[in-house]
């Protein structure tokens, strides 16, 4: 595909320019009554409703203020009264009344001070709370000689002005003249900056009026420009996005001085608009100058669709309908030319106009056909004569497939490589359809051994976070999402959103998408205990109840009244985690954001390390790249599987529809602990204490039978899965018996077993038989276990971080055979 770069680069200025022919073409194609209420043709004048959706304008929050800016919450100028007032915020929303000189767009500006029974001085004040003229007055040198301040002197000396002064000739500039001849003040000095020697009568015909956050005016721009611009808006308007004033009074700013757009480099257009303005006016110079050549080629007869590069946004091909219910128009480009063989890319050429594709389905065809045509090209003859394919050009295409890679350099999951080859077929098939491939043998064709196998696993088990990193990244909490920006949350809300999302992500096991989309009601109380109501998008089915921990509901439920207080777009209003703006896509959070922020906070932790010990003895550090927002799911089913927790209890948790999928991580757990039995077989010890290896895996497996303190190799109880001790499991005095390290904390808790056994026998006056037993028993199990500890200090730091690994492994193992603590049933699960 090419890039943004290279498709800069394809936009070059046409060879001839009829500004005449072309500023008529413009003008027959702009629409005069275009957004009525809010562009005024006769003024150049877009005046825009911050009650249109449509339009980047939103009204100050502040109760008394009428300002408009291009962002929600309050205004700029409340913002800092705000900061300097003291006040809590919703105090000062509620009670603030803005002090503006120049006022706001509808609203009264605050008038002289100077009044006389009753009848207010009707001018705007100037400075010292006076207007002009009675601040003239009151600054001549008599009364400033006499020491009589401001106010004392409104209320004595001058008579108030009936009458408000006049507005500015500006074409409509609703400020007032301020005393002023024929301009207000703003103009005034911009009058005295600019072109001080020139009359100000022709001077005010180019000037734009003083401008809010929401208008704009086309008056600085050429007549060319104005259509240009115009038409480009207009254009823009029509594929659905929003109509920005703000961008538009900063492309005014850099660009009024040229001729026309069409035909300037893009280049130097962004060099113009690099400084001062902000990317979203980049954005709007790229995008009509690219509709700008477009219109130009559409007006020399040039169609969109007869080019071997195709613009996206020309052939209007939308994209794949959002969950909020709206298409958007694609950008980009689709490069056939990457197709090197004539009748492969004529071939891909006459499908993409014949069929009309949307665009994933546009992009995976072109993409994977370039792909075949770079592998037959490498084949003798270069694939260039359809006559002479036969199988093994096929095989040699098919091969590519299985290889190819994301965008990220990694291999493509089996279920994109089966999408692709199905694109690739599908060609294959219009062609042969339509009579385009005639010519080419039959051999080059789809055969069995073409089919691309299922994954083993949908969810690639094997790649959980560890429980010792994820609870190093529990103690990094406080550092999730700070320094970020989040639409109109505050830097609070936004910590308090992102660590909600990512204890649901940890905890609970779902996919980010499924995440991300969860609703505000989501957390209902069932019989066992809370439930997380979620959708499985990936499988469509919905309304899944998941037995979830107090502990996780309780985080959702605290982030409750905080999303309540949240000014969100009305989209966004039943969802849990809202979009950033009201023009996202999605309704809800995307997971691009929750990865993003995830990967910012993993990278800003100064220290993530592994269990493993490395070459200092030190923990080695962990690989950060590991830890991802899917890796989380992983994790929750690898963690329910070390619990022994029973495969198809698992495979209801994960909602698989493949039991082979859930037991997948049980294979893992069978790895693990075949590891750790090839480490700790040979370190078991007899009854006395001595080195007794044991030779292989199976034999420590099958004397691994159900004794307390150790393996047991004794034929009818090892036979009777150790329900069957001849003496009663006085393990330490049987020849037998079988200990390693992994039973360590067992012996030392039975050995403090009997020695309150001991004693309260002591305090019962028992035989002394009892007591001798008992004691003997403290005695064999206290030499077994200074025999192991003697052995484990003996060894290496790497030699004893290994068998310590192997140990908590056998011994998580264990305890998983007897019970287990995490959710077992799934609740109301409905049939796959």
């Amino acid at each position: 595909m090419t890039t943004p770069n290279e498709a800069a680069a394809l936009l070059v200025a046409p060879p001839t320019l009829d500004l005449k022919g072309w500023t008529a073409w413009l003008s027959d194609r702009v629409a005069p009554a275009w957004r009525p209420g809010e562009w005024d043709a006769a003024t150049l004048f877009f005046n825009g409703d911050p009650d249109n959706e449509r339009t980047v304008a939103q009204k100050c929050v502040t109760v008394a203020c009428a300002s408009v800016s291009n962002s929600r919450g309050m205004c700029s100028p409340c913002i800092r009264e705000w900061r300097a007032s003291g006040l809590d915020e919703a105090t000062f929303v509620a009670q603030h009344v803005p002090d503006r000189r120049k006022g706001s767009p509808g609203r009264f500006q605050v008038r002289c001070i100077v009044e006389r029974d009753g009848q207010r001085c009707a001018q705007p004040k100037y400075c010292q709370r006076l207007c002009i003229r009675h601040y003239r007055a009151w600054s001549t040198k008599a009364v400033r000689e006499s020491g009589v301040a401001a106010e004392v002197w409104a209320r004595t000396g001058p008579e108030p002005c009936t009458e408000g002064a006049p507005f500015c000739v500006v074409m409509r500039c609703e400020q007032e003249r301020w005393g002023l001849k024929t301009i207000c003040s703003y103009h005034h000095y911009k009058y005295g900056r600019e072109a001080p020697d020139e009359p100000v009568e022709e001077w005010v015909t180019r000037q734009t009026p003083f401008l809010y956050a929401h208008q704009f005016s086309l008056v600085p721009f050429s007549p060319v420009m104005r259509c240009e611009i115009l038409y480009g808006l207009q254009q823009r308007d029509a594929r659905g996005a929003k109509a920005d004033p703000t961008s538009v009074r900063l492309m005014a700013k850099a660009l009024a001085h040229l001729p026309h757009l069409l035909g300037t480099d893009l280049g130097d257009l962004l060099v113009l608009t690099s400084k001062g303005t902000s990317s979203n006016t980049n954005a709007h110079v790229k995008e009509i100058h690219r509709t700008l050549h477009i219109g130009h080629e559409e007006m020399r007869g040039i169609k969109p669709r007869d080019k071997h590069i195709w613009d996206l946004t020309a052939i209007s091909i939308p994209s794949s309908q959002s969950k909020s219910g709206r298409r958007r128009a694609t950008r980009g480009l689709i490069d056939f030319t990457a197709i090197s063989q004539p009748w492969l890319r004529e071939l891909a050429l006459t499908w993409a106009r014949d069929t009309d594709p949307a665009t994933a389905r546009l992009r995976d065809t072109v993409r994977v056909t370039a792909m075949a045509s770079g592998r037959l090209a490498a084949r003798p003859g270069g694939g260039t004569e359809p006559g002479r394919l036969g199988g093994t050009d096929m095989d040699t295409v098919m091969d590519g497939i299985r290889v190819m890679r994301r965008e990220d350099g990694e291999i493509m999951a089996r279920g994109t490589q089966r999408g692709m080859a199905h694109r690739w077929f599908s060609l294959l098939d219009f062609g042969r359809r339509t009579g385009l491939m005639n010519g080419v043998p039959t051999a080059f064709s789809r055969h069995r051994w073409h089919d691309i196998g299922h994954d083993d696993d949908e969810d690639n088990e094997g790649k959980a976070i560890p429980e010792p990193v994820i609870a190093q990244l529990d103690q990094h909490l406080d550092f999730l999402g700070r320094e970020i920006t989040y639409g109109q949350l505050t830097a609070d809300q936004i910590r308090h959103m992102f660590r909600t999302a990512y204890i649901v992500l940890r905890d609970t096991g779902r996919r980010p998408g499924e995440i991300c989309s969860l609703y505000q009601n989501c957390v209902k109380d069932g019989t066992d205990g809370p439930d997380l109501i979620w959708d499985n998008h990936k499988s469509k089915r919905h309304r899944r109840r998941l037995p979830i921990e107090e502990e996780t509901a309780n985080a959702i439920r605290a982030w409750l009244p905080i999303r309540a207080r949240l000014d969100v777009p009305a989209q966004s209003a039943r969802y849990l985690f809202p979009a950033v703006t009201a023009d996202h896509a999605q309704p809800h959070m995307s997971t691009s954001n929750l990865s993003k922020t995830l990967r910012q906070w993993v990278d800003s932790i100064p220290r993530l390390t592994t269990d493993v010990p490395g070459p200092d003895g030190s923990p080695l550090p962990f690989d950060r790249s590991l830890i991802y927002p899917y890796a989380f799911r992983h994790s929750y089913a690898q963690r329910h599987a070390d619990a022994g927790i029973a495969p198809d209890v698992l495979r209801d948790l994960m909602d698989h529809r493949n039991f082979s999928t859930t037991m997948g991580y049980y294979k893992v757990s069978l790895k693990r602990k075949r590891e750790a039995v090839t480490t700790m077989r040979m370190h078991v010890v007899d009854r006395s204490g001595k080195p007794a290896p044991i030779t292989s895996n199976t034999a420590y497996e099958a004397r691994s039978v159900a004794v307390p303190f150790g393996n047991c190799r004794e034929p009818s109880n090892v036979k009777a899965s150790g329900s069957a001790c001849p003496i009663r499991f006085q393990c330490a005095g049987c020849g037998f018996y079988r200990p390693d390290p992994s039973y360590l904390p067992a012996i030392e808790e039975h050995i403090n077993s009997l020695r309150a056994d001991r004693f309260t026998a002591e305090a019962m006056d028992a035989d002394p038989f009892v007591i001798r037993n008992l004691s003997d028993q403290i005695a064999a199990f206290q030499q077994v276990l200074s025999a192991m500890r003697k052995q484990l200090d003996a060894m290496g730091s790497e030699e004893r971080q290994e068998v310590e690994e192997a140990s908590a492994v056998l011994r998580k193992a264990r305890a998983s055979r007897g019970r287990t603590t995490l959710p077992l049933t799934v609740i109301n699960r409905r049939p796959s």
